[in-house]
Order: structure tokens, then C-alpha cells, then sequence
């Protein structure tokens, strides 16, 4: 009788996989509110890293019924900076991250002397870094039920609230899993079937750092994913409600290679102690935790002796770039020109990545994608490079909500292609 209760380490490992699963399904399943049971669905899928050029460099046949049975964009244009957490929370919040609060992937707030790291689960889950509302947020405390595969700031409580089902991030997650379940999600009965569900794939990302943007590991992860794209479709297509469901389709950022080009290591011109640089090649912000003052001559010492970029101060930005202001923002921003690198110290030196992001959002490498479909899209409609932060007026739009305050997205940039609704 003992021996029969004692599981294998690989039961004991699915059980508590499967209580997590639970955990993170059930907290604040409810009944859709009844305003909302015969709204339409969205389902918002990110393609991590996927560069608005990438379909015209091979097949990408779900994509291309988008762009024919919806709308498409010629690109979209990432926020400053050029990374996954600022750009993902732009999308989700139709704000600049100035005033979302999550400026960069990596980032200190002195007020509460904690840094915020997309590596951080303490952070990621913590709400009370995210100072916008996202759309989730704004659909539950509606009643409007919605469901999360992943996406930046769904696994926090941000105002106490969760989607009603979600996962924490799990890269060993194929991808053909995350789609089944959203499928699953979709065929629910409409009580608690989620108008709103995120979908996330870092695939192309991943294959773009390693391999390079033209490589044929990344054009292999275009086509991967593309395949898993047209699986959501199919499945979709498959449900009575089929009729009622939109798909979005979108990236962050886009992609760019290295040029053949030294890098720019600060410690060789300015002095670094007391400071902490949070630097990633095509970037370097430094925060000087005494002395601020020596921020302006660093600047002017990076500018003199480096042709391959610019250091800017808080408030000195391009103004395209439309950064604001923020406490969490750097002492000294340091910019490197497309392909170019900065690097913190000699010692941060590292094989570079075939790939990479974080230069100017003005850079067209920088660009993403945007497809939609549904019922009040017309088919083939297209429209010109549009930014991260409309996607949001489209959703809200779509779903019927009101934006709890003013956004920086362009209703007119999207959500003005949208047909009357009951046309």
C-alpha cells in the first residue's frame, strides 16, 4: 500500500505543474456580464522580434489571408526605446512609456530603490510597477472576461486585477501548445468564453538574435510561426462563432545587424564609478547614484571622441522620439547610430548577437508588423507605417470600452478603418 502511493518524480513534477496551471486558469473566472455577452472577440497575437519585411523574404501564407481578408499596415513603428517590455506595454496601454512606466526592459525606480527586470519575477508580478492601465484591466472591470498566453504585464496584479485566466511565461511552451489552448479558450460557451485573449510567440526573436534577420534559421522561425498563426486561423475558423472573432496580429519591434565596426566602450572616456549602465549594445543608459552633476560632462565627452553615436541628457532626445519625462529615465542616454555598438566597459565585452534591437524607433529595421481581421474590416484594406500606441484605440473600439483616461494612440491612425458596428 506505501509503495502505491509513492509517485515518480515525473508524476510529481506534472501534479505540480498542474495545480500552477489551475492556479493561474481559475483566480477571477467569472460569467461574462450580461452587456457583454453578445460582443465580439478579440484575439491579440505578438510575434516577438518580427520585422515588417520579413513576409516579402518567404512564404508566409497566414499572413498574406490576413493582408487579403483584412487590413494590413506597411509597418509598425516601435516607441523609444526599441525593446519587448516598453513596446509590448505600449500596445496593451495606447501610452508612451513615459507614462506606462515600464521605459526599458531593465530599470531602477529610486523612489521605492528596487530595479525593475523582465528576469525579475518579483517584479514582472508586481503591479504596482505598471503605471497605466492595459486593456485586460479595463475589459474586467467591465465584466468582460479575458484570457492571457503571455503578454507583458498579464501576469501582475496592476490595480488588483488579473485577466480572468493566464499563464505565467514558460519558454519550453511550444508553440503549438500556447495556440491549442487559446483555441480551447475560444470554444468555451459564451457565459465565460474571454472577449479579449493574448497570444505571445518569441520564436523569431530568439532565431533573429542568434542567427541573424536574413539568416535561414530566422527565415525558418518566419515560416514556423506562420504555420502556428495558421493553425489559430483554421481552428477559428472551425467555430460556430467564427463570425464574431477578430485577430490582430502584431509585432514589437523589428531587427537589425551589427555593422563592421568597433565598439564604443565608455570606461575608456568617461569615469564610471559610482555609476551603474545598463547597456545592451545598441544602447547604454547610465545612472549615477552621486554626483549627477558630472552627467553634462559626460555627454560632451562621449559626443567628442565617438562617430558611430550620441549621449544625450533627460530632455535632450529627438523629439520624434517622444520620450517625456520619467524618474526612471537615466542620468545620460547613450544612443548607438544603426549597427553600431556601445559597450559599458571593456570587460562587458562578448561575442555580439547576429541580431539585434534598441537603435532609433526611426530606423525602418526597427519596424514591426500589423494585420487585422474581422467582421467590420474591410477586406485588403492597407494602411501606411502606423506607431505601436494605435493598436490600442482598435481594440478598445472593437470590444466597445472607454479608455480610462487620455492615450497617445491615433484613433484615427486604425480604429477609423473599423465599419460601422452592426453594418
Amino acid at each position: 500500500m506505501a509503495k502505491a502511493l509513492v509517485l515518480t518524480l515525473s508524476a510529481r513534477i506534472f501534479l505540480a505543474a498542474l495545480s500552477v496551471v489551475a492556479l493561474a486558469s481559475c483566480r477571477s473566472v467569472t460569467s461574462n456580464a450580461p452587456a457583454h455577452l453578445t460582443a465580439p472577440t478579440v484575439v491579440l497575437v505578438s510575434l516577438d522580434g518580427f520585422r515588417w519585411d520579413y513576409p516579402r523574404a518567404t512564404t508566409t501564407p497566414a499572413l498574406d489571408r490576413l493582408a487579403r481578408e483584412g487590413m494590413s499596415a506597411e509597418a509598425l513603428r516601435p516607441v523609444f526605446p526599441t525593446l519587448t517590455f516598453p513596446n509590448h506595454f505600449s500596445i496593451a496601454t495606447g501610452v508612451l512609456p513615459w507614462r506606462h512606466g515600464i521605459v526599458a526592459n531593465r530599470f531602477p525606480d529610486a523612489e521605492r530603490q528596487r530595479w525593475y527586470s523582465m528576469g525579475d519575477r518579483s517584479a514582472v508580478e508586481d503591479g504596482t510597477w505598471y503605471l497605466a492601465e492595459p486593456i485586460w484591466v479595463t475589459a474586467e472591470k467591465a465584466g468582460m472576461r479575458t484570457a492571457a498566453y503571455y503578454f507583458v504585464g498579464t501576469e501582475a496584479d496592476i490595480g488588483g486585477v488579473h485577466p480572468s485566466r493566464w499563464r505565467s511565461f514558460d519558454a519550453s511552451v511550444p508553440d503549438r501548445a500556447r495556440v491549442s489552448q487559446v483555441l480551447d479558450w475560444l470554444d468555451e460557451p459564451g457565459t465565460t468564453r474571454p472577449r479579449l485573449l493574448t497570444l505571445y510567440f518569441e520564436t523569431v526573436d530568439n532565431a533573429g538574435h542568434a542567427s541573424g534577420p536574413g539568416s535561414p534559421v530566422t527565415l525558418d522561425a518566419i515560416r514556423q510561426v506562420d504555420r502556428q498563426l495558421g493553425s489559430l486561423l483554421d481552428g477559428i475558423d472551425a467555430l460556430p462563432h467564427s463570425d464574431e472573432v477578430y485577430v490582430v496580429v502584431v509585432s514589437d519591434h523589428g531587427q537589425a545587424g551589427y555593422r563592421e565596426h568597433p565598439p564604443f566602450v565608455l570606461e575608456h572616456w568617461v569615469d564610471l564609478d559610482d555609476a551603474k549602465v545598463v547597456s545592451g549594445g545598441p544602447y547604454a543608459w547610465i545612472y549615477l547614484e552621486r554626483d549627477r552633476g558630472r552627467a553634462e560632462v559626460m555627454r560632451e565627452s562621449i559626443n567628442r571622441n565617438w562617430d558611430c553615436g550620441r549621449a544625450y541628457l533627460p530632455g535632450e532626445l529627438p523629439v520624434e522620439w517622444s520620450t517625456g519625462t520619467s524618474d526612471r529615465y537615466p542620468d545620460v542616454f547613450v544612443q548607438a547610430d544603426g549597427g553600431c555598438e556601445v559597450l559599458a566597459r571593456e570587460s562587458d565585452w562578448k561575442k555580439r548577437t547576429a541580431g539585434d534591437h534598441g537603435w532609433s524607433p526611426d530606423l525602418p529595421e526597427m519596424h514591426g508588423i500589423f494585420y487585422a481581421k474581422g467582421p467590420r474590416i474591410e477586406p485588403g484594406t492597407t494602411t501606411a507605417v502606423t506607431n505601436v500606441t494605435d493598436v490600442y484605440p482598435l481594440l478598445m473600439d472593437i470590444l466597445g470600452l472607454e479608455a480610462p483616461g487620455p492615450i497617445d494612440g491615433d484613433p484615427a491612425a486604425l480604429a477609423a478603418y473599423l465599419q460601422p458596428a452592426g453594418k
